[in-house]
């Protein structure tokens, strides 16, 4: 079975000729060089390199770097400033790019609430004319996320960690499928596919998160595997488990059939991202 993970971060040390703009959760490094080597240890084929916003803002040139130092197991995806006017031509530039996928919305970073924002529907717009995926961070703007995608029905969105606040470090929020309901109610736009990345930070469990497969079984019933990608979201979860756990807990587990694993862990993704390691 092939093995993608949806979505991994690396970075160097904070230096000054890549400053840092911010602090993402983690161990103070994990290059390119250390993110290939954790998914070797636990037979993970590529991977979604996600620029770290936190850290890089809207420079993705370091994800460049690994992505050349490691040919065939990256794919990248960046995130763009939606308030930027020319972030069409951004967006044109990073789709001509060798080794991109997709791009990345940070709602919760300046990012206007309007559904009807000029700036957001010009990215939505760009990403759909260059035929590139839309991942969204929208914890707590779900209804603003169905707002757009029904607004922009030939732009593929992507939901960010299931559309849920996650935590970077113990415990696990109280009621963490709190908004689970308008999670759910997404899956009426064809366009939307969610990333189950992150899940096991919400489990108030010990590995392998037993208590996480009813809330994650509503969601693939809602969307259908075919609609849903695993991923750590490695290394924001380094606080609270190990970059094996958070892939075996899914091998592991009797509620997920072959057939299912094998959508879950890398088939929706190639054909989202049209990409594979």
């Amino acid at each position: 079975m092939l093995t993608i993970d949806a979505q991994v971060h690396a970075y160097e040390r904070n230096h000054p000729g890549r400053t840092w703009v911010g602090v993402l959760q983690g161990p103070p490094e994990v290059t390119g060089d250390d993110m290939v080597a954790a998914m070797d240890a636990v037979d993970v084929d590529g991977a979604l390199l996600v620029s770290p916003f936190s850290m890089y803002r809207y420079d993705a040139s370091y994800a460049l770097e690994v992505h050349a130092a490691h040919p065939g197991r990256f794919a990248l995806i960046k995130p763009v400033d939606p308030t930027d006017p020319g972030v069409a031509d951004t967006i044109a530039d990073w789709a001509a790019t060798d080794g991109t996928v997709a791009i990345r919305l940070m709602l919760h970073h300046g990012a206007s609430t309007d559904a009807a924002d000029p700036g957001l529907n010009r990215v939505l717009a760009a990403a759909a004319k260059h035929a590139l995926p839309v991942n969204l961070l929208c914890w707590g703007r779900l209804e603003q996320a169905g707002s757009l995608a029904a607004r922009n029905p030939d732009t593929t969105l992507v939901i960010d960690h299931l559309g849920l606040q996650q935590p970077f470090e113990p415990p696990a929020p109280a009621a963490p499928f709190a908004d689970l309901p308008d999670v759910l109610a997404l899956a009426a736009h064809d366009n939307i596919v969610v990333k189950i990345s992150g899940a096991c930070t919400l489990s108030h469990q010990p590995f392998p998160y037993n208590d996480l497969w009813d809330p994650l079984g509503r969601i693939f019933d809602a969307f259908g595997f075919d609609r849903c990608m695993w991923g750590t979201d490695w290394t924001r979860a380094v606080a609270l488990l190990t970059y094996e756990q958070g892939v075996e807990a899914f091998r592991v587990t009797d509620r997920l059939s072959d057939s299912d694993r094998t959508a879950l862990m890398g088939e929706t993704l190639r054909r989202v991202y049209k990409w594979s390691p």
